[in-house]
């Protein structure tokens, strides 16, 4: 059975990159516009991972993780945050909040396959 990806992304772009990426990885993947929308497909269908961005209109990539890790979703799905912002304040910070993993944009399939394996899903 293959896992499943849901992207999380105000940018189509990198929505439509990263699909390409995680589809080469035997990943099913969905997208979500923003941290609200992702909320609400979490809640109704778990994904094993969430490719998370930062800054997003509506509930940001911060606001999301922090919903996400109150809600009570039996199994919670790993958290790679994806962003162009490479500060340690940054990373400490998404890792506090309850990311699994961090990738800097733009990435590659490499970057992103290593941070799966590193949260076990690749």
């Amino acid at each position: 059975m293959s896992k499943k990806c849901l992207v999380v992304d105000d940018s189509k772009v990198i929505r439509k990159v990263a699909r390409h990426i995680l589809e080469t990885l035997d990943f099913t993947v969905d997208e979500a516009v923003d941290g609200r929308d992702a909320l609400d497909q979490c809640l109704e269908t778990p994904p094993d991972v969430v490719l998370l961005d930062w800054n997003m209109p509506v509930m940001s990539g911060m606001e999301f993780l922090r919903a996400l890790r109150q809600s009570d979703l039996p199994i919670r799905p790993k958290v790679v945050f994806c962003t162009t912002e490479n500060g340690m304040g940054h990373i400490r910070a998404a890792i506090e909040a309850g990311a699994d993993e961090y990738v800097m944009k733009p990435f590659d399939r490499e970057t992103l396959e290593s941070k799966l394996q590193i949260v076990g899903l690749a």
